[in-house]
Formats: C-alpha cells, sequence, structure tokens
C-alpha cells in the first residue's frame, strides 16, 4: 500500500499543530496535500530521520543537502510556505517547546519513528562544517571559515557571480528588469568609488578584496594605487591573474593578509564590502579601531554589510543554524545601530548610511539563476551536496531580503581631523 506521503503529512500537521501547506511526494509515489502547490519531494526514510534528530532548520538543511529532499515546482514559493513553519516559528516553535510529555506530539512521534525506520541517526553531510565554538574569530579559525567559503573553486564562482566577479550586492539605478547584472555590479562599485571621492594618486585599501573587481575599478577608472587583502588563497590568486591581465600590476597589490596585520598605512581611503559579516560581534570594535588606525585624517571607509533585525532581547540572539553550518562558518550579523555605534566608539564620525535592501534580492535571484543554468557543471566542479547548499542559502537570502528579515547598508564613515573638520563637502546625496 502506498500511503507514506499522507501518514507523514498528517504526522507532521500533529506534530506542528498546523497544516502542512505544500504538497508532499514520499519515496513509495504517494503524494498528500493542496492541489497545484509547490511540491517537497521526500526521496528516502533517511530524510524523515535527519528531521527526527534534527528538528527544524538543521534538519531540512541536512536532508537537502544529502539529496534526500526536494522541491517540485517553484523554489522561492516553497521555501515562502516552508518559512512559516520552521524559520519563523523560532524559539516558540512546537516541535521545540512542546513537551514530550504531551500525548499527541509523543504519538505523532512514535509515528514518525515508525515511518522512518532504523538505523539511527543519520550523519550530518560531508560539507557540514564541524568544529569546537572555541577560539571564536582568532586570525587562525577566521582564516578556516574564509577557506570554507571561498576556496570552492574560481570556476564554480564564475558560474554563479558571472563575468563581474563580484561577491556582494549590486546595484541597479534603473527599475529592473533594464541593466545586466554585469552593469549593476560595475554601478555598485563605481558608486562606493564615488562615496570614497577617489581621485589619481589617492591610495586605497580593499578589506576582503575578494577576486579583485573592486581593486581593479578603482585602480583602472579612478587612476589610484589599491592594497587589496583576503584571507583566500584562491581568490588571491585568481585577483592577481586578473590585475596583471588588465596591465595593472604597478597601481594594484593582491595579498594574502588579515587585516589587522596591515602594516602600512595611512591609506586615504578603505572600502569594506561583503566583509565585516565574517567578524563577529566580540571582535568588531577591534576591526573599527584597526581601519580608524590605518586612514589618514579626513580619509574615509565606505562599509557595505549585511544586517539583521533588532531582538527585544539581544543576548538571545543565535547564529543561523543553517548559514553557520553549510555557509558562513562564524559569520555574524548586527542591527546597522549596533555597527555605526561601534564605529563612532572607534573614532569615525558617521556621514551617510544608504539601505539597498531591495538590490540584494535582485543580486541574488539573478546568482540563482546563474548556478541553475550551469547547475551540470557546477555540480562537477563542487559536488552536488555544495551546489545544493548554494542553491538554498541563495533563494532562501532573496526571500529573507525581500521580506525585510534582513538588509544591507553601505555605511560612509570619515576620520576627522583634530580639528573637527572632515572634508566632506555640505551636500552629498541627492533625492529623487
Amino acid at each position: 500500500m502506498r500511503d507514506a506521503a499522507p501518514r507523514l503529512k498528517g504526522l507532521v500537521e500533529q506534530l506542528l499543530g498546523t497544516p502542512v501547506p505544500l504538497r508532499i511526494r514520499a519515496w513509495d509515489g504517494s503524494q498528500a496535500g493542496p492541489p497545484g502547490a509547490p511540491t517537497l519531494v521526500v526521496r528516502n526514510r533517511r530524510a524523515v530521520r535527519h528531521l527526527l534528530w534534527k528538528p527544524g532548520e538543521l534538519g531540512l538543511a541536512r536532508a537537502w543537502v544529502a539529496g534526500d529532499l526536494g522541491i517540485d515546482g517553484d523554489l522561492y514559493a516553497a521555501l515562502d510556505l516552508l518559512s512559516g513553519l520552521v524559520w519563523e516559528r523560532g524559539e516558540d516553535a512546537p516541535t521545540l517547546a512542546r513537551s514530550l510529555r504531551d500525548p499527541e506530539v509523543r504519538s505523532a512521534v512514535r509515528g514518525l519513528l515508525g515511518l522512518a525506520g532504523p538505523p539511527l541517526p543519520p550523519g550530518p553531510p560531508p560539507e557540514e562544517v564541524r568544529r569546537p565554538r572555541r577560539g571564536l574569530h582568532t586570525k587562525r579559525s577566521d582564516r578556516r571559515a574564509i577557506s570554507h567559503h571561498y576556496d570552492v573553486g574560481n570556476d564554480f564562482y564564475e558560474i554563479v557571480l558571472g563575468p563581474s566577479m563580484v561577491y556582494s550586492c549590486a546595484y541597479w539605478p534603473a527599475p529592473p528588469p533594464q541593466g545586466t547584472l554585469e552593469e549593476a555590479q560595475h554601478d555598485k562599485l563605481e558608486l562606493v568609488c564615488r562615496k570614497l571621492a577617489l581621485t589619481p594618486g589617492r591610495r586605497l585599501l580593499d578589506v576582503g578584496c575578494g577576486w579583485g573587481s573592486m581593486a581593479i575599478h578603482a585602480a583602472r577608472e579612478h587612476g589610484v594605487s589599491v592594497v587589496g587583502v583576503t584571507l583566500s588563497q584562491e581568490q588571491a590568486a585568481h585577483a592577481r591573474k586578473r590585475v596583471a591581465g588588465e596591465g595593472l600590476t604597478d597601481r594594484v597589490e593582491i595579498r594574502v593578509q588579515d587585516y589587522r596585520d596591515v602594516p602600512d598605512g595611512p591609506y586615504d581611503a578603505i572600502s569594506s564590502i561583503g566583509m565585516a559579516e565574517h567578524v563577529g560581534a566580540q571582535r568588531y570594535l577591534e576591526y573599527a579601531t584597526a581601519l580608524h588606525r590605518l586612514l589618514k585624517p579626513g580619509g574615509r571607509l565606505l562599509n557595505h554589510q549585511i544586517a539583521r533585525r533588532p531582538q527585544r532581547d539581544e543576548s538571545a540572539y543565535r547564529l543561523n543554524p543553517f548559514m553557520d553550518a553549510y555557509v558562513f562558518p562564524d559569520g555574524e550579523l548586527a542591527p546597522v545601530g549596533t555597527t555605526v555605534s561601534l564605529l563612532e566608539r572607534a573614532g569615525f564620525e558617521t556621514r551617510d548610511v544608504e539601505s539597498i535592501r531591495e538590490h540584494y534580492a535582485l543580486t541574488l535571484r539573478r546568482w540563482v539563476a546563474n548556478l541553475e543554468a550551469g547547475w551540470g557543471r557546477a555540480v562537477t566542479l563542487a559536488g552536488p551536496g555544495r551546489a545544493r547548499v548554494w542553491l538554498l542559502y541563495m533563494a532562501a537570502s532573496a526571500l529573507a531580503f525581500e521580506r525585510g528579515r534582513i538588509g544591507v547598508n553601505q555605511v560612509l564613515a570619515v576620520k576627522t581631523h583634530d580639528s573637527g573638520t572632515s572634508g566632506l563637502p555640505l551636500r552629498t546625496r541627492t533625492w529623487n
């Protein structure tokens, strides 16, 4: 009898205390759920074991990365529906908070155990980072975390990011779908250069320089000398090759170096684009102080950083388990107000804060489309598990930006002269 899907649907609804909004197709070919809805494909019993032993987001992620769970239909619509069952329920989710003394919960768990079958529990996929939480954000642990995320292979990143090789939020001056992703990334780099007032002869430090796109753009279009630092050996090798290809080796130096070890300030300007999310709360003031020390008086910092919403009880903030285990080990998001306060505690004066949240949702959807279009080659290069990590992470992140759960901000700050002068014009922004 093919009845796994209706049994699974009923047991999950009993456990959660709410209807499952997706259709379910099980390993025996049975289906249950609303017709026309995106379909959650449960390919084997091991998927149920993942969910039983790690209820919530991490269990779903493990089953997805291992290939035991899939989605048929609109991936974004499916994740949006799933978010109401998992991500938005938080610590009060019945799967986590209701006691096993509750007869309904106990009955549902027994039913799921019977459906899952032995053996229990399944091991996590090899793509999951497993390491002690000791020594968070030391230079050594940061190198490991950066290597996990960025040393996937430059060819893989070329599939996802496209020719621009810019791994941060693009910027669309005109409403999409006008303009390509590459044009929007060019416009983002140009926006950063304008905010930093880069002119020929100035020195720029690009912290977390990635594959060299910002350094190349600033040197080629604005005539500055650039030092770019990254902790990724693969990024540095690719960036140096690009710099040489552009004929800019006399103006751009790419180093494998921690920002805390940069010895040759002061610089006229610093760009930090999509890097500060790796710094962590306990190290952020150290990060801000180090950048302040590396700037000349009157020098500008452009800090481009993802932010989360503040919580009523900030002490209860927890790292996102999927992102921490599979995507950005040790990465942390802070509210933009916290970021601004710490920059100012380090001595900066904040001059402008611009939210470009909707732009990141557009960027991520373009990256997802790139990955889907190059799926076969991406799987060959990085393996099926890593490709599934990236598909889930980018699609879910696009929805998070669209729904306003997270944002991204460009903070322009200045190291003022002792006299208090900033060197900035009286008017820096024009509103439409």
